[in-house]
């Protein structure tokens, strides 16, 4: 396979792009199982549809810009996940392409070949998770976009006015993914080491990552929403941590090959001493520091799935293509190529339709959406879940803001508090729920509190679930 993307010729962007609709047309055909961040994502746009206010009337930690394209998508399609798959793979589309073309119009190696493309589009697949449009992959985008403007700037004698859009780039890139913010240190190092910028051009640079930024909280001010921005977002990437959703085996199982590859092209580095210009010295040292930054996302990931590692696949890729053309035999590089592609499928393909069905590596089984406590008849109905496990939602719609546990929990764990108590109430009084499912055994004691609550509401047979009278 490395051989015959080995040439330059753009009619192969149309074999990469064929051999990426080739592996992911199955799970098309055969949807995956739904996951809790994408019911969460769809849950979003659905109230956003109905007139909802994101943080104000959602209490939800997506950031604004995802949830204005999970907004858009449900408008015209509805709910609906194929969507989501299939908006995720046009925007796959696009960094595989852009990614490729950048290495090679900016002379990242020392040949022009489609090797960049054909590994970035092999780490896309590092779990049937990535698949999703999440705000990861949404977000790389623009740094990726980033990068491109800030490697033109470092071909030229001193950097220009550009570097505005280098900020600029990641601010979007914020707004998609908050974590992201991390990427400021990025470009900050790379501007200061690489391109001998100017005071007034980081000026330009940081006016360019805070221009989009400022613009949302402006929007947020005038909605009179700033503590509900604040508290549902900007806090909660400090504070909420679902790690129940997270499993570790499967991460590290998707982790190993591309993270394991590109570290070997990393060291392979140091054996190639004057092989490469000062230009492609320098763009290795702005993915090295990219790599670095990246690690700092972990600790503000909500959870750790395969999806949140997505900002990790440009450095992983640019590094594993110079394993790979740092090879002296090319059989024994085609031979370690085809074994990496083969076995990074088969981990996903055995998470998205168990291959082996006893076993649960790559399934992803604590992120997927479990089966309704509510009876089947129950659709279609205002339903609030109090708790993580968001199964409910799959047939029903929301009631009340209370989308996210983690952020409820400034409500309804906090009952002994009278201005708690005003608020919820006055969050069932303007959009009651059907039924109520209470995981965190609270709801007898908001009926203690709030009497008038407690005579709308009656005890089902389901165990801890109250229908509406």
């Amino acid at each position: 396979m490395l051989s015959f993307f080995r040439s330059y010729y753009p009619l192969l962007y149309a074999a990469l792009l064929g051999l990426l609709l080739l592996i992911r047309l199955p799970l098309l055909l055969h949807p995956f199982p739904l996951l809790i961040p994408e019911l969460d994502w769809l849950l979003v746009g659905e109230q956003m549809s109905s007139g909802k206010l994101l943080y104000r009337d959602i209490w939800d930690n997506v950031s604004p810009l995802s949830a204005v394209v999970y907004w858009g998508l449900n408008a015209v399609f509805g709910r609906s996940t194929l969507v989501l798959h299939m908006t995720a793979t046009a925007v796959s589309v696009f960094q595989i392409v852009y990614f490729n073309y950048l290495a090679n119009a900016r002379a990242f190696f020392s040949n022009r070949t489609f090797w960049p493309g054909l590994v970035y589009m092999l780490f896309l697949h590092l779990s049937f998770d990535c698949l999703t449009l999440s705000p990861v992959l949404m977000s790389t985008t623009f740094l990726l976009l980033a990068l491109g403007t800030l490697v033109k700037q470092m071909e030229r004698r001193g950097a220009t006015d550009e570097v505005f859009e280098v900020g600029f780039y990641i601010g979007i890139a914020v707004l998609f993914y908050l974590p992201s913010a991390v990427f400021v240190i990025w470009a900050a190092l790379s501007l200061l080491l690489y391109t001998g910028a100017s005071f007034r051009q980081y000026s330009l640079s940081l006016f360019g990552f805070l221009f989009p930024v400022a613009v949302v909280i402006l929007f947020y001010y005038l909605n009179d929403s700033l503590a509900d921005i604040n508290r549902n977002l900007l806090g909660s990437v400090f504070r909420v941590r679902q790690y129940s959703l997270s499993n570790y085996q499967s991460l590290i199982a998707s982790l190993l090959i591309p993270v394991g590859l590109g570290v070997l092209g990393f060291l392979s580095l140091f054996n190639t001493t004057g092989r490469y210009v000062n230009f492609q010295q320098r763009v290795q040292q702005i993915m090295v520091i990219w790599f670095g930054v990246s690690v700092l996302t972990i600790v503000l990931m909500p959870f750790l799935a395969p999806m949140a590692f997505l900002s990790f696949v440009p450095p992983m890729a640019y590094f594993t293509v110079f394993y790979f053309e740092n090879m002296r035999k090319q059989w024994l590089a085609e031979l370690g190529f085809t074994v990496a592609f083969v076995a990074m499928l088969l981990l996903f393909y055995q998470g998205a339709m168990g291959l082996l069905p006893n076993a649960e590596l790559g399934r992803l089984s604590q992120l997927q959406v479990k089966p309704s406590p509510l009876p089947s008849e129950i659709r279609n109905q205002r339903v609030l879940i109090i708790g993580e496990e968001l199964s409910a939602y799959r047939t029903n719609r929301l009631a009340t803001p209370y989308l996210n546990w983690d952020l409820a929990k400034y409500d309804l764990n906090n009952l002994d508090n009278y201005e708690a108590v005003i608020n919820v109430f006055d969050h069932f009084k303007n959009d009651p729920p059907d039924y109520i499912i209470d995981r965190e055994d609270v709801i007898q004691k908001l009926f203690q509190r709030a009497p008038a609550l407690a005579n709308r509401y009656e005890r089902t047979a389901t165990p801890d679930v109250y229908k509406r009278k």
